[in-house]
């Protein structure tokens, strides 16, 4: 229609010109008759026939034409406008279709011709891998995203991303959140919970979506599938599949598509590193110098394994062999290299190296493999667990096909003849084909400097309040962050339930909640499926500690706890609110007892003679009563009588 006018308003000066002409030829005749004629003869066009009816036939014609012309370019301009809504409409219908069908090609490209057969004999339709936790997902509004949420999810595949090969990245998002891990991810879906309009932006340096990391230590390496370093599936204790990933590709938006998403969305922009923060400028720059402005801003950059000084310092052969176990690339290096060697050791006695023994010992029954783990302690988990609980650990841990060298002080690492030689300061040697460092993770600050955040010299990470808030527009979360915990003090956490509670508080607080950081979250480490415990709070093996212990029964086990609860991810189900103690049992609970068979039981972990910190040996789905515990901080006389709470006498 616009362009119709446009026609009309350069054909008026023509049409005016004609009309203004015929009158013109009107005064004259009457000036030459010397009066007003009584009738007036018809206007025409100098150029038209006598009498004038040529010129008004020609100017009929005219704007006739015209007002055709219009009429047929109005109707063709409705009707493509309708053709463009309606490809447009199945355009966005077919996205998610059509992003399953880029990755099914992407996996086939990289599969040898002798494994596209069967990678197509896969059915389409696969689980949808399931959610952060059990709380309800955000409303998303927007049609795209409602449809990809019943979607097929594809199967996840190395090198499948959302980056694209050249991304127009938007300059500007109104959530930015720094790194990809599961406190982004949190975050992100608190965010969108609260402003279900609003448009999150994730960077992070890994090529992959936001996945859970437990799983790369725990069930993934229990998986009887071949392609489990490929599909990134497993089975949880209870039987149930799922992906490590917490939602399939077609849950996010692209990062080109943010900037015009009428209803938001949270796109992922993977591969990608932020190495300046301008807290003034409120934006940050990305290592191929791009920049990024943002209204409110996250850093969730998680942690760096630690590695072993001489390991630094030795010859690049042998940081070769070593292997630093943290992201998706290192458990597909590990599992590889496990089914190709003879020998290998995992350097470390804390909750990831006893995790991956366990895992590898079990494979070692089928394989040969020998394993070894060692660590300075003189139990499996010394920092941790009291004394007589570690030694109790470090005997189940050999149960398992694990060589345990305890209090070992590694002195040097050196590889001769393709081997690794591990001296230790007592002299003892031990020769091996490959080395799992897990000593520990270094908070990622590398931001602190650019911008002008305080980083805690005791605790390591960045210092935020208890909102967990660094600077105005600035919050922290995740293993990065150093809080104020009202009622345990200042502390950094590494666990999975502290990313999920840290990033779901951090988003709310930025989308104006205010909310304290109070949540006591919990952590768990299993030792296989029938071994396992979950702590929280202060759990210290120099502090004072109270042991009940009962014999355990069949139920007592990582696996019935899951089967018992429907999740694997055991912190999903530990909520605060459903912290209401059960009835206490009347069986009279013994006191501490250093047995040989700790079944199940609660340790109880004590400064100044308040509980702050709590151990639930293969006890499950108690948590809410800990968390009760540790948040009332009241002094007990009888922890005897506090242990009954979890009915741990029960048969």
């Amino acid at each position: 229609m616009l362009k119709c006018r446009t026609v009309w308003r350069k054909l008026a000066p023509l049409a005016r010109a004609s009309s203004t002409l015929c009158r013109q030829n009107v005064r004259r005749t009457g000036l030459h008759n010397a009066r007003i004629p009584a009738h007036v003869p018809g206007a025409h066009m100098a150029t038209g026939p006598a009498g004038g009816g040529g010129e008004n036939q020609l100017y009929v014609l005219l704007v006739g034409a015209t007002c055709l012309g219009g009429a047929i370019y109005a109707y063709r301009t409705v009707k493509g406008d309708q053709q463009r809504y309606e490809e447009r409409i199945a355009e966005i219908a077919s996205r998610p279709h059509r992003r399953t069908q880029q990755a099914t090609a992407s996996v086939q490209m990289e599969t040898p011709a002798a494994e596209t057969v069967e990678t197509e004999s896969v059915p389409e339709s696969e689980p949808q891998a399931a959610p952060l936790s059990e709380e309800p997902s955000p409303v998303v509004p927007d049609a795209e995203t409602a449809a990809s949420s019943e979607a097929p999810e594809p199967i996840q595949a190395e090198g499948l991303t959302t980056e694209q090969p050249s991304p127009a990245l938007p300059p500007h998002a109104p959530y930015l959140l720094i790194g990809g891990g599961t406190a982004s991810f949190a975050a992100a879906r608190s965010i969108r919970a609260r402003d279900p309009g609003a448009r999150v932006l994730i960077v992070t340096d890994e090529p992959d979506l936001p996945y859970m990391r437990p799983p790369l230590s725990k069930e993934l390496w229990f998986s009887d599938d071949p392609t489990v370093t490929e599909t990134l599936r497993f089975k949880q204790w209870n039987g149930k599949e799922r992906s490590i990933y917490f939602q399939p590709p077609s849950f996010y938006i692209t990062p080109e598509e943010l900037s015009t998403a009428e209803n938001g969305g949270v796109a992922v922009l993977s591969s990608k590193k932020v190495v300046h923060m301008d807290v003034r400028g409120n934006k940050v720059k990305l290592d191929d110098d791009t920049e990024i402005s943002y209204d409110k801003c996250l850093i969730a950059t998680g942690g760096i394994p630690r590695n072993l000084q001489v390991i630094d310092r030795a010859e690049e052969e042998v940081k070769q062999k070593t292997t630093l176990f943290r992201k998706i690339d290192d458990f597909r290096t590990l599992d590889k290299v496990s089914r190709n060697i003879k020998s290998i050791t995992v350097i470390g006695g804390g909750f990831l190296g006893s995790e991956l023994a366990c895992a590898l010992g079990r494979r070692s029954q089928d394989s040969g493999l020998e394993v070894i783990q060692m660590f300075p302690e003189k139990g499996n988990m010394g920092k941790v667990l009291p004394e007589y609980l570690s030694n109790w650990t470090t005997e189940k841990v050999k149960t398992e096909g694990v060589k345990v060298i305890s209090e070992a002080l590694v002195k040097s690492v050196t590889c001769k003849d393709d081997q690794l030689e591990i001296k230790l300061k007592d002299g003892r040697l031990i020769k091996t084909d490959h080395v799992v460092a897990a000593v520990g993770l270094e908070p990622n600050v590398d931001l602190a400097k650019s911008a002008g955040l305080e980083v805690d010299s005791d605790f390591g990470g960045y210092r935020v309040n208890a909102e967990l808030q660094a600077r105005s527009n600035i919050w922290v979360a995740g293993d990065a962050a150093c809080f104020y915990d009202i009622r345990l003090g200042r502390r950094r956490v590494e666990h999975h339930d502290h990313a999920v509670v840290s990033g779901r508080l951090a988003g709310e607080n930025m989308t104006g909640a205010n909310k304290p950081y109070w949540h006591q979250s919990m952590f768990w480490s299993d030792l296989g499926p029938d071994v396992g415990y979950e702590a929280i709070g202060i759990v210290d093996s120099s502090l004072p500690t109270v042991g009940v212990f009962a014999k355990a029964t069949a139920k007592d086990t990582p696996k019935a706890a899951t089967e018992e609860s429907g999740t694997g991810i055991r912190s999903e189900s530990e909520t605060e609110d459903v912290a209401s103690s059960p009835v206490a049992s009347s069986i009279s609970a013994p006191a501490e007892t250093h047995k040989d068979d700790y079944g199940k039981g609660v340790i109880f972990y004590l400064r100044d003679k308040v509980v702050v910190g709590i151990i639930l040996w293969n006890v499950f789905n108690r948590m809410p009563i800990a968390r009760k515990i540790i948040k009332d901080g009241e002094e007990h006389a009888d922890l005897n009588e506090v242990a009954k709470l979890f009915n741990i006498h029960e048969d």
